[in-house]
């Protein structure tokens, strides 16, 4: 009996908003060909970078 009615609630709940007034999906292909290119990384960056690879390669062998 309780299966039934469930299963009659979730058809009422299913059938509620199907005729709402919803805007249209946009595809997300659209959305991300505005996006701007990232820029090329700076030297300061890239020496920053090698700099943590570094450190963290030191870090590596100090642990046992």
């Amino acid at each position: 009996m309780i299966r039934l009615t469930l299963l009659a609630l979730l058809g009422a709940l299913a059938g509620c908003g199907s005729d709402g007034d919803y805007p249209a999906l946009v595809p997300v292909g659209t959305l991300l060909s505005d996006a701007p290119d990232a820029p090329a990384p700076t030297d300061e960056l890239r020496a920053r970078g090698d700099a943590l690879e570094a450190r963290a390669e030191a870090l590596r062998r100090a642990q046992p």
